[in-house]
């Protein structure tokens, strides 16, 4: 069911939900990064891609993760730094997330 509903999904917010999802499970920046890359030669190998419409989508994804990078940085510090698991875990995650702005940022200029 979940790869239906992911079919009939936006390209762009499918490929959030599945960074989104990695970053949540604490993946490390530099798979966050590779995924990027992935994602990004998706979208350029469909039938009939169009370079400007996959610039299009990085620009969106680039201002939804940058928008996520500063939530993850709030919340980072509301993290009671006596909880050593819960710093942890906000840490790799707000790393993942930079890591896949940054990817995001570099698949842009590349284009």
């Amino acid at each position: 069911m979940a790869a239906r509903q992911r079919g009939a999904m936006r390209p762009l917010d499918a490929a959030l939900v599945r960074l989104q999802t990695m970053a949540a499970r604490g993946v490390q920046p530099t798979r966050m990064a590779r995924e990027v890359e992935l994602i990004v030669g998706e979208w350029l190998g469909e039938a009939g891609a169009d370079p400007d419409e996959v610039r299009t989508r990085l620009d969106e994804l680039h201002e939804q993760l940058a928008s996520g990078v500063v939530d993850a940085e709030e919340q980072v510090s509301y993290v009671d730094p006596d909880e050593a698991a819960a710093v942890k875990q906000a840490g790799v995650t707000l790393a993942a997330l930079v890591a896949t702005r940054d990817a995001v940022q570099r698949a842009r200029e590349a284009l």
